[in-house]
């Protein structure tokens, strides 16, 4: 099945206003040869009758040694010829055409119905009226493009010119509405993507001047709003994280006693891992980058520290990366997805051995790239992956042994959106859970183009 044409509103209505002045054209039309099909039979009937008075008289009236000059002259000047009209002639019947027959009908009601008008005679083609001196019998052969209507390879020719020039008149009107509009939805998507557009000009008409100033306060606010966040946020972590570290310092010098120490140490590790989940998850995502990012190599880079870290808790990572893919995403934020999968995979999917035996795979599926971590956890139910996707959300006890923030995949899902991308929560096969990520795949040799295409 052919796929379907997606139109912009700039050919929606382009084609909307074209089909709407097709159908004017013809309407237009049928009613101009409507209203000129009368007048123009009876003026051209009435030219016939002139032509064929003015010869009857004219022949009438001049000696027999210079009728055969006179006949000449109207043939040659006038394009009228006289023959004539013998009772063996074979005469055609005017073709059944309304505006022939009105011609004929008004020649007959001034000369008489016994007049005889023929298409043609004897298989010499033209508009052929009789007419009668005493008693000879006489023909008067017009052109019939001399009294016909205009041609139809004319009309076609002024109609397509009407309507070319009605198309082109079309294109600039929609053009002009359609600009500002364009304009607007281009900036709208830079302002989706986390960038700032150049402000919009406020001119033209009232109700295009007061969108873009509109748009511009917004977008002032937006910028506005995200500048006071990072500065909360800084605050927030700061105001937070250093009484923290002061509690630490004072359980250390205190007398308490080893396990209480380690709980209350425990406890506050919670709670800076839960600001952190809260910071992480309020920062915005980093600007699309310019050139697509080898994630590869990013994920390579970014899987020592995660085996390291791994180890220490007694668990294991094990790696299958793809070397040389390309996406359109933020080495930053790359780092922030992957980290966020392994850490969720690290804290809640350990296996009965009580350690966390994980796998990172990478790799090209068609024009996406999966990204997946798996762990041998207890895994998720499938009613329940929708609602864990939600910010503060989390699982059953049966895989939350350690409480949190329940930001670690709302977190995920937000990056993945602003690159295109896309999150799965998948149960592994033999037990367990994996994590998949699907990103749009970057050609080098064409993301210059796909990039100006966006």
């Amino acid at each position: 099945m052919a796929s379907r044409i997606r139109l912009g509103l700039f050919g929606r209505t382009f084609l909307l206003l074209a089909a709407l002045m097709l159908v004017s054209l013809g309407a237009w039309l049928q009613v101009f040869f409507s209203m000129e099909l009368g007048p123009r039979a009876n003026q051209m009937a009435q030219r016939v009758i002139t032509a064929v008075n003015i010869t009857r008289t004219a022949l009438v009236y001049s000696q027999a040694d210079e009728r055969s000059k006179l006949l000449l002259d109207l043939a040659t000047n006038e394009g009228i010829q006289v023959y004539p009209r013998e009772v063996t002639d074979f005469a055609e019947p005017l073709p059944h055409d309304d505006y022939w027959q009105r011609v004929a009908d008004h020649i007959r009601s001034r000369f008489g119905p016994e007049t005889q008008i023929s298409w043609g005679v004897n298989q010499v083609p033209g508009f052929w009226v009789s007419f009668q001196i005493d008693h000879d019998l006489y023909w008067l052969v017009f052109e019939r493009e001399q009294i016909g209507l205009t041609g139809g390879i004319e009309w076609l020719g002024w109609g397509a010119t009407a309507l070319l020039l009605s198309l082109v008149g079309a294109a600039v009107s929609v053009g002009f509405v359609n600009r500002p509009l364009s304009r607007l939805a281009r900036a709208a998507q830079i302002l989706s993507r986390g960038e700032t557009p150049s402000p919009l000009p406020e001119n033209g008409p009232a109700e295009i001047r007061d969108l873009n100033a509109s748009f511009n306060r917004m977008a002032k606010d937006i910028r506005q709003t995200e500048a006071d966040r990072e500065l909360m946020l800084a605050g927030i972590s700061h105001d937070l994280r250093t009484p923290l570290a002061r509690m630490r310092l004072e359980i250390e010098m205190s007398g308490v006693s080893e396990d209480a120490r380690q709980a209350i140490d425990e406890d506050l590790a919670q709670i800076d891992h839960s600001i952190g989940q809260l910071m992480e998850y309020a920062r915005p995502a980093g600007t699309l980058p310019q050139m697509a990012t080898d994630i590869s190599a990013v994920l390579t880079e970014l899987l020592d520290r995660e085996r390291s870290h791994t180890a220490s808790t007694g668990g294991e990572l094990e790696a299958f990366i793809t070397p040389g893919l390309r996406a359109r995403i933020t080495a930053l934020d790359l780092k922030r997805i992957v980290s966020n999968l392994i850490e969720n995979a690290r804290r809640y999917g350990r296996s009965g051995d009580g350690q966390a035996h994980l796998v990172m795979a990478v790799q090209p599926e068609g024009n996406m790239i999966a990204i997946e971590v798996s762990d041998r956890g207890p895994g998720i139910a499938s009613d329940d992956v929708e609602r864990l996707l939600r910010p503060f959300s989390r699982g059953e006890a049966a895989r939350t042994g350690v409480s949190g923030a329940g930001l670690g995949l709302a977190i995920v899902e937000r990056l993945l959106k602003h690159v295109g991308g896309s999150l799965k929560m998948l149960p592994r096969q033999g037990g367990g859970l994996t994590a998949r990520i699907e990103l749009p795949k970057t050609k080098v040799r064409n993301y210059q183009l796909d990039s100006e295409n966006q």
